[in-house]
């Protein structure tokens, strides 16, 4: 496990958290796709621009890279040797965004590019919960593809909270 790409159902579901948490386990670099994709003042990268960033890091010998983003998911499935997917149940999904929302009104989140202040907005809410449900297929059919590219590759599935915490606290040992 050197080239780790932390992926889940949604927004919410906890991969940045996770991502930091097994990075500094593993002692593992962390790229957070969000900090690639928006620029300050939530101003969209060209598809041109946040490609060419990863592909600046896919190639590194070691890394975790946390975020779907499916535009750019072949080229980071392509580089790694794990995928560790986040399912949690949409409400939970649902009450982490707004906690997260509450707990940083002003502030720019850690796992954000600096001038992005947190937001929310009935727009993303919507996403949340008209994506959640039939991306549930989607994710199974990428971590099935995922594993018929090589024998190397492994795909770790965690369901619940309990799952989470249990896998993380292996991993110190």
């Amino acid at each position: 496990m050197k080239k780790i790409m932390v992926i889940g159902i949604s927004a919410g579901v906890g991969k940045s958290t996770f991502a930091r948490k097994l990075g500094e386990s593993l002692n593992l670099p962390v790229v957070h796709l969000d900090k690639l994709f928006w620029k300050p003042n939530w101003v969209e990268a060209s598809l041109e621009e946040f490609t060419k960033a990863q592909q600046e890091i896919v190639i590194q010998d070691q890394w975790i890279i946390e975020g779907n983003y499916t535009n750019t998911f072949d080229l980071r499935a392509a580089h790694a040797d794990t995928m560790i997917y986040l399912e949690l149940p949409l409400q939970v999904c649902l009450f982490r965004v707004v906690k997260r929302w509450l707990m940083n009104l002003g502030k720019t989140r850690p796992d954000m590019t600096a001038g992005c202040e947190e937001k929310l907005d009935w727009a993303f809410i919507k996403f949340i919960i008209t994506t959640y449900y039939p991306r549930k297929q989607k994710m199974n059919d990428r971590l099935q593809n995922f594993l018929k590219t090589g024998p190397a590759k492994q795909v770790i599935t965690l369901k619940s909270k309990k799952e989470i915490q249990a896998y993380l606290e292996n991993v110190k040992k």
